[in-house]
């Protein structure tokens, strides 16, 4: 898919479960991370009993990043 040109943005579909036993794939994910290579966008961070809040704030559309259900 392509992104932003001019922010030289790039985006890649990516399935989770089609990479749920590659650990290495996972464990090089997150020295990218802690590195600062790669920025995770979050737009807010739900408790479990506000889930229905996130599946409506998701639905209205225009959110800038993940939202994130911390348990």
């Amino acid at each position: 898919m392509p992104g932003h040109p001019a922010a030289d943005i790039r985006f890649t579909t990516t399935f989770v479960r089609s990479y749920a036993q590659e650990w290495e794939k996972f464990d090089r994910l997150r020295q990218m991370v802690e590195a600062g290579k790669i920025t995770l966008r979050v737009a807010e961070v739900y408790p479990p009993e506000r889930v229905a809040d996130a599946h409506r704030r998701l639905e209205a559309g225009g959110t800038r990043g993940r939202l994130v259900i911390q348990f």
